[in-house]
């Protein structure tokens, strides 16, 4: 199976056009804002010094390219020029911003220049990269305008050139996987095959002997604090083709397995997609609770053993039911079997929708299956023309919210 683009597609029935009305006249407006006023755009002028307050971020990349993203795939059922400006002006920061090199990354260049690519276990350097990547795409798409694919191309080779097991690169690999199923998505949209070939080798080195977060570990001149975490935490402990358990944290593992499954199918690796059958399988059949929550830890949000699937102490992080969406979407592709869809519905019905308010001004993080009301918080957010009450609560029933 081969999907659809998005930009040949129109929803107009009655629950999903409003969902995707709300989040273009109201989410992207509110988030855009947030980006805003927290210095998410502006560190891209590279003004930081070390004298101020309010540090950069390393996550902060991942924010702003998840917006852009969003707007891309509104922009292709409406046009907006207004918005087009936002984001093209970011662009323009970016292209002002990127080194010589190719590299692209605002908190690396600003605070940290000299420690690039030495901490992928913990810096988000990587995984920051993968999300700049599928913005980009996503904006060529829409809009046909290559100016942020270029950037990011250059970005990409940068990366190929650093990382590979060629003599003289590094044999590294990010501890929060993302960039292994972005750079699929580069490689299709820019027919590229060098960036499909990092793809693969950013998968198939993952776990691989000696460990590189150990050798990683060892260079580090100051020791990341590892909070007790196993090298199965960050899906590394084997090689993924020897994985046959879905462990350590939720959404990292969802999108290295998105990644996994891209790979399989774009080279024909039976054994890798074998892997992915049977990580599917540990997933749904005894490792996710009925609305599709998976990471039932609150603990490093978490995958826990075998039929752990506790109600109030449920995490089941909203972006881990996204990721394991992804998944199920490539597997649905690669086997044509309806269980995938089934489950990528119970996602978008439960899960899913379960992690934004009706107005798109209030998020929920987490998604216990169980709610003591004299135990629940409620957590305000002022938005200026009103305000909002959200329960730290997420029951759906095929759509519709669970009244408390």
């Amino acid at each position: 199976m081969k999907s659809i683009p998005f930009t040949k597609v129109e929803i107009n029935d009655s629950l999903w056009k409003k969902v995707m009305d709300v989040n273009r006249t109201s989410v992207l407006p509110f988030e855009y804002e947030q980006c805003r006023k927290t210095g998410r755009i502006d560190v891209w002028k590279l003004k930081w010094k070390k004298v101020e307050n309010g540090c950069p971020h390393i996550f902060w990349d991942s924010d702003l390219a998840k917006w852009i993203e969003a707007a891309a795939y509104t922009l292709m059922l409406t046009p907006d020029k207004a918005l087009e400006k936002q984001i093209d002006d970011i662009v323009d920061m970016m292209e002002k911003a990127q080194m010589p090199d190719g590299y692209l990354n605002s908190y690396f260049i600003s605070v940290e220049p000299e420690n690039r690519w030495t901490n992928l276990k913990d810096r988000h350097e990587l995984y920051c990269a993968g999300h700049l990547m599928e913005a980009a795409v996503a904006y060529f798409q829409a809009t046909g305008k290559r100016k942020f694919l270029d950037i990011i191309c250059r970005f990409a080779d940068c990366i190929d050139r650093t990382f590979g097991r060629e003599k003289g690169k590094k044999r590294g690999y990010c501890g929060h996987e993302e960039i292994e199923l972005a750079l699929v998505k580069l490689y299709k949209a820019t027919g590229e095959k060098r960036y499909l070939n990092l793809a693969k080798y950013f998968v198939d080195e993952r776990g691989q002997s000696p460990n590189y977060f150990d050798v990683e570990l060892e260079k580090l001149a100051i020791k990341p604090n590892n909070y007790g975490r196993g090298h199965e935490y960050y899906q590394a402990k084997v090689p993924v083709r020897e994985q046959t358990e879905a462990e350590g944290h939720s959404v990292r593992a969802c999108y290295l397995y998105t990644g996994m499954a891209d790979v399989a199918a774009e080279t024909g690796d039976k054994s890798l997609l074998e892997a992915c059958r049977k990580l599917w399988q540990s997933i749904v059949k005894k490792r996710m609770y009925l609305t599709g929550g998976i990471g039932s830890a609150r603990d490093s949000e978490r995958f826990s053993f075998d039929y752990d699937l506790p109600n109030a102490e449920a995490y089941a992080e909203t972006c881990a039911a996204i990721a394991l969406f992804f998944f199920a979407h490539r597997m649905l592709h690669a086997d044509n079997n309806s269980e995938y869809a089934d489950i990528m519905e119970t996602l978008l019905y439960n899960g899913i929708m379960s992690g934004i308010s009706t107005d798109g001004k209030s998020y929920f993080y987490e998604n216990p299956l169980q709610v003591l009301p004299e135990k629940t918080k409620f957590y305000r957010y002022n938005h200026g023309s009103g305000d909002c009450f959200a329960w730290r609560l997420s029951l759906f029933s095929f759509g519709k919210r669970a009244q408390a």
